[in-house]
């Protein structure tokens, strides 16, 4: 097992600033996540809690997630957007004992909470940040019984579920298509319980890990696969983070008219990058033929797949067009036919709108 002693910390100019990037076997942690089971700590996270008998009719109210009528032990992802229906907080969100708990990216909590204060009004809700950190377990090792009985749990929760854990926090299962759980905890419990999953066979691995795992899932990343202009449909969370028959919330027309009568701009693929000791960067542009076509997201490092990264790039562009990156770094680009989104379907409004044109029937 690899050592448990200070790791690698991860760049200061990247967004998991402070945490730890890897412990000296990059490729074997990640090799372990899809083999075994690892744990990373992610405790630089951002995590509010809401309380109040308002909590959930209020945030379904300024929301995209339909969350008004939660049931208790539901985990699920949630938007706040603007007003044109750009996405401005992305964040996980856990009902459970009478309590809303969300975590966002490190540098969103701030802003988030500001926000969400800002938007109480007269309801009763108190928005407050949670002393509590997210460690997550990766790989099909997670469900072995030393693991279980560690976590004290016969059975790991339901995807898209959580329970409670005896000591406080809760455990979460992450509704994907690899085995993903997170045990959120007090803060002051993280190196216990770290230290307890790791004597049960569980091994230490570092962010680089689990954003490894994350893009080869095709799982964006709010501010890193996302930009400014971003709107929910480009990057795959209408359904897991969008509600379609909720009712108003800000920016719900721009959702509804590109689901309906549209196309989005753009489309979130994964790419393969050519081999070379120098890496692009998040936000550096995709070129086509020397034209913009895209943006780069997230670049990793993958023990199988190689140098791969998230984009978004423009919608329809075929999956055989030779592509570079731009930036300091340059090097050349395919798309991975397999992340490309299904072929795009025409909405109720807009074959209406054909068929008042005299166009296909």
């Amino acid at each position: 097992m690899a050592s448990t002693s200070t790791g690698v910390p991860a760049p200061d100019t990247g967004p998991d600033a402070g945490a730890t990037w890897h412990y000296g076997d990059p490729f074997g942690e990640q090799r372990a996540a899809a083999q075994a089971a690892v744990v990373v700590d992610r405790s630089h996270r951002a995590v509010l809690s809401l309380t109040g008998s308002d909590r959930k009719t209020w945030l379904h109210s300024i929301s995209t997630q339909h969350v008004s009528e939660l049931p208790d032990g539901v985990v699920t992802e949630n938007l706040s957007l603007d007003g044109q229906g750009r996405v401005e907080d992305h964040w996980l969100q856990t009902q459970l004992e009478g309590v809303t708990v969300l975590d966002t990216e490190p540098w969103r909590g701030e802003s988030l909470l500001g926000y969400l204060r800002k938007m109480v009004f007269w309801s009763d809700v108190v928005v407050e940040p949670a002393d509590l950190a997210v460690l997550s377990l990766l790989g099909p090792g997670v469900a072995d019984t030393p693991v279980l009985d560690t976590l004290g749990v016969s059975a790991l929760p339901a995807p898209g579920t959580a329970v409670p854990l005896p000591a406080g926090g809760f455990l979460r299962r992450i509704a994907a298509d690899d085995l993903e759980v997170d045990v959120v905890v007090p803060r002051d419990q993280v190196a216990q319980w770290r230290e307890r999953l790791i004597t049960a066979g569980v091994r230490p691995a570092g962010v680089w890990a689990y954003e490894a795992h994350r893009v080869a899932a095709l799982r964006p990343r709010l501010g890193v696969d996302t930009d400014e202009r971003t709107i929910p449909h480009e990057v795959g969370w209408i359904g897991s983070a969008v509600h379609l028959d909720k009712g108003c919330y800000r920016g719900q027309e721009t959702v509804a008219r590109v689901h309906n009568l549209g196309k989005p701009p753009r489309m979130l693929v994964m790419l393969h990058l050519d081999g070379t000791d120098d890496r692009p960067s998040a936000g550096d542009p995709v070129l086509a033929g020397g034209r913009t076509v895209g943006r780069l997201g997230t670049v990793v490092d993958h023990v199988d797949e190689g140098t791969i990264a998230l984009a978004l790039v423009k919608r329809g562009l075929p999956a055989d067009t030779a592509l570079t990156t731009g930036g300091d770094v340059v090097v050349s680009a395919t798309i991975d036919p397999d992340s490309m989104p299904a072929a795009d379907t025409v909405g109720a409004g807009r074959l209406a709108v054909e068929r008042l044109r005299g166009g296909p029937q």
